[in-house]
């Protein structure tokens, strides 16, 4: 290998290695983080497993077979959410509802790519691909089921993808994630064990740790205008051990509570997504996703002593019951090449949340969404290009209830019932760059990326 050659790949890497530094700082909105790609998000992510970008890794490690050389990706979006909470009836009624409690967000994500040879393709990426932030007062008819909570993942993929023949190409890498935590609720009582509204009181669980996981891809060329993708995420068993913390007051310690080391599980889902890109003429591309998450596995996240046995607060154990159902994502779009330098696109997407009206929190007020979304890429040089999104989430209005006669497992001697309007705009950019010497491209190859 030339000294050129390993040169570039260190630049390359280095810029990847910059980006994992960066996320230690950054704040994630949502639980799962589908904003990884700039020029995925111009088009709601349709065809994203089949490829068009190297960002496309993130869904199917195959796609970077798609990618000749050395080339880096460095993306970065904005996530401004909005939720408001509207309280009908409950035990703290009388505290009303919240503003807006989901908290603006910057996620980036990076990739690298490098083609070790005709058939073969070394690739790493560094992404955000989990995560939570939102905000409460303390004075909130919800305070016992959503305080202030963070959620930050950093997951780090090295894959390799082989080149088998013209039309079919194959891949795979391993999921390394750490993940930070910090959760706090409100307590229903004070020190001595009685009634109140409990302000000021509030359980709080820190903690981080470590999960595995594995990615998996093929991508298929049945003809010279078609590309189908179909990408695997396997599931991740993060565990989280930290503490359990609780204000003063004989109730809120031994024998009735355990403060102190705790650690648990969040069985965090797998995931597959089928892509298609179809291209019609030179300058136009249709696209179209379908996807599964496969959420319904994560159950309820017990809290443990050192010992094993369960954390408690007043004799009661400390659960996490999410009890989500499986989610989908549809979406279609269409690009247009207008000029060798600049493609346009634009997408529409439905998605269907797993979190349902028997399962809610006002912590996680997620419900089924529509996506409408518009991009652009600019080839600056035959090295050097841009990627532009911005979409708009409608959210449908989502109910909330948390009652002795709802079934809702988050239930527990408090009740909520309510309502939450919510939304969010999301913009995301992204920089591309070769680091070897690209030849220039026939006009034609240009309009089939």
């Amino acid at each position: 290998m030339s000294y050129r050659r390993v040169k570039s790949l260190l630049l390359a890497c280095s810029g990847v290695g910059a980006l994992l530094t960066a996320t230690v700082d950054a704040n994630a909105g949502g639980f799962a983080l589908r904003e990884q790609s700039a020029y995925g998000q111009g088009s709601s992510f349709a065809g994203v497993a089949a490829g068009g970008s190297l960002s496309s890794m993130f869904w199917n490690p195959a796609t970077i077979t798609q990618v000749p050389g050395i080339q880096t990706e460095m993306v970065l979006t904005g996530i401004m959410p909005y939720s408001s909470h509207t309280v009908t009836s409950g035990t703290f009624a009388a505290f009303g509802g919240a503003g807006d409690s989901g908290n603006d967000a910057l996620v980036p994500a990076g990739y690298a790519s490098w083609q070790i040879n005709p058939q073969t393709w070394l690739g790493l990426a560094v992404n955000s691909p989990v995560g939570l932030s939102v905000s409460f007062p303390d004075r909130f008819a919800g305070r016992t089921l959503a305080a202030d909570t963070n959620l930050k993942t950093y997951n780090a993929t090295p894959s390799i993808a082989y080149q088998l023949n013209n039309w079919i190409s194959v891949g795979a890498g391993v999921q390394i994630q750490y993940a930070k935590a910090d959760l706090s609720t409100g307590l229903p009582i004070n020190g001595l064990g009685v009634v109140t509204g409990g302000l000021g009181n509030q359980l709080n669980i820190s903690g981080d740790g470590w999960g595995y996981g594995f990615t998996a891809g093929v991508t298929l060329t049945p003809t010279p205008t078609t590309t189908v993708g179909i990408g695997y995420r396997s599931a991740i068993d993060q565990k989280i051990s930290g503490t359990l913390s609780l204000p003063a007051g004989p109730v809120f310690s031994a024998p009735f509570s355990t403060p102190g080391a705790v650690d648990t599980t969040l069985n965090l889902p797998d995931t597959v997504t089928l892509g298609l890109r179809q291209r019609l003429t030179q300058q136009w591309m249709l696209m179209a996703t379908v996807e599964w998450s496969d959420w319904s596995r994560i159950g309820t996240s017990n809290v443990l002593q050192s010992s094993g046995a369960p954390a408690t607060v007043a004799r009661q154990a400390v659960t996490l019951p999410f009890q989500y159902s499986d989610g989908w994502f549809y979406s279609l779009g269409a690009e247009y090449q207008w000029n060798p330098q600049l493609a346009l696109r634009a997408g529409v997407g439905f998605e269907k949340s797993p979190i349902t009206d028997q399962v809610r929190t006002p912590r996680l007020p997620d419900n089924d969404r529509t996506w409408l979304s518009l991009g652009a890429t600019y080839q600056w040089t035959r090295s050097l290009s841009f990627d532009f999104a911005y979409s708009h989430l409608f959210v449908k209005n989502t109910p909330i209830n948390i009652s002795a006669d709802s079934g809702n497992p988050w239930f527990s001697g408090v009740s909520y019932v309510g309502s939450v309007s919510s939304h969010a705009d999301i913009v995301s950019l992204a920089l591309k760059y070769r680091w070897d010497d690209p030849a220039p491209a026939p006009m034609q190859q240009r309009y089939s990326k």
